[in-house]
This record gives C-alpha cells, structure tokens and sequence, in this order.
C-alpha cells in the first residue's frame, strides 16, 4: 500500500529515504539523510525531457517505461538493502510520476508500508529556506587566523555547549589555504541542506556557538538569512599573540604538499604585496614555515581587522588569551559567557 507524507513527517520517522531523482538532481542537493536509487540514469532523463517537448506526453511516458522495465528487479533489490523490513519513504522532484511508479512497485512486490512524500524534493527545499530564517540565538566566535577557533568549537561542543561547525560543512577552512587537506566542497544547496539538519537537531532557544566567518567560505556562500543573524550577532573577539597563531598554524600545514602552499601564496600575491610572496615561497623552500606563517598573518590580521570594524563597536567583546590551548580557551569561554 502507498500512503502520502508531508516532508515534515517524513523527516521526523525513523525510516530510510529513498530518492529516485537521477545522480545528477541528487549531487546537486538532497535530503542529508536519502539515498539514490535512481530511476533514470542523467542521459536517459534528459533523452526523456527531449521527446517530451519535441513530441509529446504521451511518446516521453511511453520512453520512459522503455527505460525503466529492465530495471525492475534492480529496483526491489537495492531498496530492500535499505529497507529490509519493507517500510520505506519514496520522493522524486515533485512527488509525480517517478515516485508514486517507483513507489507503486515496491508496494507491489512485497513492501509493507510505502510512503511517497507529498511535493517531492521541492518541498522539502521549501522547508529549508524557510527554517533558515527563523531567529537563532547566535553566540559567534571570533579571532585573527591562526586561534583555533574551529578547536575551541569542538571543546565546546566536548563541555555540553551548542555549537554549529560552518567550516565542516563547506569541507574549507575559510582563508585561500582552507581547501587544502580537505574532502571535495558540496554544492551550494547541499551545504544549505546539511546546516538545516544540524540546526532542526539544536534547541533553537539556547545559545549556539559558531565561528566568525565572511560570507564565503570557499566556493560555498552561508546562505543570506542566516549570515545576517551572524553579523547581528554578538562577536566573541579571542585576542591571541601573532607569535601563538604562527605556531599553531605550523602544526597545521608543515605537513602540507609545498606546491599547494605556494599555490595559495600565489592567490593573494596582490595584496601580499610582491617581496613578500618571493620572501614567503623562498622561506617555504628552506622549510621556514613559522616565518612563512607570520608574513601571511600580517595580510588575513589586517583583512580580518577589516572586516570586524563593520559591526558596531558595543557587540564586541574582546577576550584576550595568552596562547592557542584549545581546551583552556574553550573552558574560559564557557564559563565566562555562559548566556
């Protein structure tokens, strides 16, 4: 039997997800949580969509089942490694024809309790961009490059604080050397998708942590209605020496492939200034990687700066710490600004 669900159900039950849209619907955004099992393949969608509109309804829908008859069996195998107990939630787009056949041939060879999500993947969409717009209680943690704030969140997070880790979620660590060491960036509407999830899993009504970030966070851009919350937010500024930060920043790159770090210098080479950049790749050279990391901290220290001296002066509070120990950093600052 086939019932209908409304996404906010749907995402509430404890049952897999089945996404029937093609890989590449499903790589550009899904449900964190869904797992593809596609009806078409990404050519045979767009062969379908081509006689739609060339020909007709009727010869697109004739095509379609064309494509998908040899896949049955595929279909009812690879769902019930998902769903061995035959109860299973189906979407495509638009909660049409792809889900209801999909979820109609389950239902039909043996799964007991199908469900097909009433508006699709659109609905849910729907519901992501609305839920980001609902007021946070934003606490955002601050700090020139090279403070471990991302480690700092993590102890947080360690001492029963809420936090959300933007950085994790966009799989870049912020500044032009952010990408390097990390897993692929998701798309724009993915990351949308993963920091709805992490935020419906916090109560909205404490307070979350999260790091100060620009508006961009590699290729990824923190959607909208949540960065102004962010810039509206109260700034948590930890005011580390330069000397801790280049430090830190060498535990975390000295092990990098050179070629990237140059690479990296390389993209800022304007604004570093030209006898820097030579300064700077000469020194990576000999290994000179803390003298490398105070040069760079002279260009993000005064980017940074700038960027802080936009919020207005009084929802800052500057927390001056002598060293870049996370778990002490993390300890003073829970249990300095609690509320």
């Amino acid at each position: 039997m086939v019932s209908e669900i409304k996404i906010e159900e749907a995402l509430s039950l404890n049952l897999p997800i089945i996404d029937v849209r093609s890989p590449g619907e499903f790589e550009k955004g899904h449900i964190p949580s869904a797992v593809n099992i596609p009806l078409f393949s990404n050519d045979e969608r767009a062969h379908i969509g081509t006689v739609y509109k060339q020909e007709s309804k009727e010869k697109a829908v004739e095509l379609g089942y064309k494509y998908v008859n040899p896949k049955l069996d595929h279909y009812i195998k690879s769902s019930l490694k998902i769903a061995p107990d035959g109860k299973v939630i189906v979407h495509c787009w638009r909660g049409g024809m792809r889900s209801l056949a999909f979820a109609r041939h389950l239902s039909d060879n043996g799964f007991s309790d199908v469900k097909q999500v009433i508006g699709g993947y659109k609905s849910y969409r729907n519901l992501v961009l609305e839920n980001l717009s609902i007021p946070v209680n934003l606490k955002v943690l601050g700090g020139y490059t090279g403070s471990g704030k991302t480690y700092i969140l993590d102890q947080l997070k360690e001492l029963g604080h809420q936090i959300l880790d933007l950085e994790g979620l966009a799989n870049h660590k912020g500044s032009v050397f952010g990408g390097i060491g990390q897993l692929e960036q998701p798309s724009w509407e993915q990351f949308e998708n993963n920091l709805h999830k992490e935020l419906i899993s916090l109560n909205l009504n404490k307070p979350i942590w999260v790091e100060d970030e620009s508006h961009k966070i590699g290729r990824i851009l923190i959607p909208i209605q949540f960065f102004e919350q962010m810039r509206n937010a109260k700034l948590y500024f930890i005011d580390i020496p330069k000397e801790e930060r280049a430090k830190h920043l060498v535990t975390g790159y000295a092990n990098c492939d050179k070629e990237l770090l140059v690479n990296s210098i390389n993209k800022i080479a304007k604004r570093l200034g030209g006898l820097n950049v030579k300064n700077s790749i000469k020194l990576l050279e000999e290994n000179k990687y803390y003298e490398v990391a105070i040069i760079t901290l002279s260009y993000y220290d005064k980017y940074y700066l700038k960027g802080m001296n936009k919020r207005e002066s009084e929802s800052i509070i500057t927390i001056p710490l002598p060293s870049t120990n996370h778990y002490e950093n993390a300890l003073k600052i829970g249990n300095d600004y609690k509320i």
